[in-house]
């Protein structure tokens, strides 16, 4: 399958900046503009596919408490977990 890195990156950024909730936009706007030049194919598709929970569980995530769902153990989920907004 050929994937347009440019493009994938570009969803991403946008995905991660307009979420509803201002802390959101916030926080995973940071987390994104800080990691995404890093990240390989595979580790990008996984953000874009991290980035379609909701809010609420994400910022329980991130702060260690307890989620609704359960969210896959990966390279981007222990990121986001370990990331604090500067």
């Amino acid at each position: 399958m050929n994937i347009n890195i440019d493009v994938l990156k570009k969803k991403i950024s946008y995905r991660s900046t307009y979420r509803g909730t201002k802390e959101m936009d916030l926080l995973l706007s940071s987390f994104v503009k800080d990691i995404i030049d890093d990240l390989n194919q595979d580790e990008l598709i996984k953000l874009l596919a991290f980035l379609k929970l909701d809010d609420e569980n994400l910022y329980k995530f991130n702060q260690g408490i307890k989620t609704n769902i359960s969210i896959e153990k990966n390279e981007i989920t222990i990121l986001f977990k370990k990331y604090k907004l500067k």
